[in-house]
């Protein structure tokens, strides 16, 4: 009989592909609305939860929303149903409809929005475009009766230790004898009270990155057999993966400003852009940060960036790129629509065995209109 799934099963998905540690401190990710616990059958993906999304959800029995842009930002202080925020909030709870957010973090993570927009317009090569978190590694060292070797090695392991590159599993294990001698009043799995036991054991050393730490050894003490685990742990000074904020990468070759222009108007699917620079110039190191992203342009040139591609920019600040050499691309914020597909496509691949349907809000939330 198949298990039920729940909100938290799908935050935790989420979660190995954005982790909330990701997202910037002034950010608000996670649940915003509703239940860890409520069941899941239908889920909504979209980029900003206004309320013609929480109507159309309502109307197609969705159960949870993910949403890229928070519906809770700033502090609430009220909820005052006769403003759309309280009315959304209202519908949400009477309709047992939650309501999840991936913001900064989706914006970070390996495969996440600004990489969907590179994917979209044939950057290559990329590296992170401005670092925002360098992942703390640990070492740990567990001792383990060779009888449950396989056991803790491989709860240690699926729970995040281990992980190095495109490797899983990577242990170190060297053979010993360990002693211990139980007290009176213990329920020892080897041994008796008052007599010094010799066991065959087994030292597993291991690498884990600091936000798994305390699910791997929670793994490895509920895998491992004794009544107290012995198990030493070790900060490293070698660092884990670097993720970072935009994306700078090269097209396979050079075009015009013009053309590339034409390509992105194209590839993100907008009416019109706004564009610095000339446009008969060769553009071929592309720098990329989805929505809001105007306080990078020294970063961007300084990477050698011939154009940047990002949302909102001002009128002074597009001055300064223009005039430092810098061509900017402004396609606007709501580009970031890349997600919906992105998501939709991530969840399905890891609901497969479940019966579980995603879909696409439909609604227009894209607040501009072209004439």
């Amino acid at each position: 009989m198949e298990t039920s799934t729940r909100n938290s099963d799908i935050f935790q998905i989420m979660e190995k592909w954005a982790p909330t540690n990701l997202a910037y401190d002034w950010d608000n990710v996670g649940l915003q609305v509703g239940s860890f616990n409520n069941q899941v059958t239908k889920i909504m993906v979209t980029l900003d939860v206004l309320e013609s999304v929480v109507d159309e959800a309502i109307e197609k029995d969705v159960d949870l929303i993910i949403a890229h842009h928070p519906l809770l930002f700033k502090s609430v202080k009220q909820v005052n149903v006769d403003t759309s925020q309280g009315r959304i909030i209202q519908k949400l709870i009477q309709h047992n409809i939650s309501v999840y957010a991936s913001h900064t973090n989706l914006d970070i993570a390996v495969g996440g929005v600004n990489d969907m927009l590179c994917e979209l317009l044939n950057i290559n090569r990329t590296e992170v475009l401005q670092q925002t978190y360098q992942e703390e590694l640990v070492k740990i060292a567990v001792f383990v009766p060779k009888t449950h070797l396989n056991e803790v090695r491989d709860a240690m392991s699926e729970n995040g230790a281990g992980h190095i590159g495109d490797y899983s599993h990577c242990t170190f294990q060297t053979e010993g004898k360990g002693t211990f001698m139980p007290q009176e009043g213990t329920n020892p799995y080897i041994g008796s009270a008052n007599h010094l036991a010799y066991v065959d054991e087994v030292k597993v050393e291991s690498i884990i990155p600091q936000p798994k730490l305390a699910r791997v050894i929670e793994a490895m003490i509920n895998a491992h057999p004794y009544e107290e685990a012995a198990y030493d742990l070790m900060p490293l000074r070698n660092t884990g993966q670097t993720n970072g904020i935009g994306r700078i990468g090269t097209l396979d070759k050079g075009l015009t400003l013009r053309d590339f222009s034409e390509q992105v108007k194209h590839a993100l699917k907008v009416p019109s852009l706004r564009v610095t620079g000339d446009l008969t110039k060769k553009v071929r190191k592309v720098a990329v940060l989805g929505g809001s992203g105007e306080k990078f342009i020294a970063t961007a040139k300084e990477m050698g960036a011939d154009v940047y591609i990002t949302g909102d920019m001002t009128f002074h600040t597009a001055q300064d790129a223009w005039q430092m050499g810098l061509s900017v691309i402004d396609p606007g914020h709501h580009v970031e629509k890349v997600m919906k597909e992105g998501t939709k496509r991530y969840l399905e691949n890891r609901l497969d065995n479940k019966n579980i349907e995603v879909i696409l809000s439909n609604s227009n939330t894209e607040p501009f209109q072209f004439i």
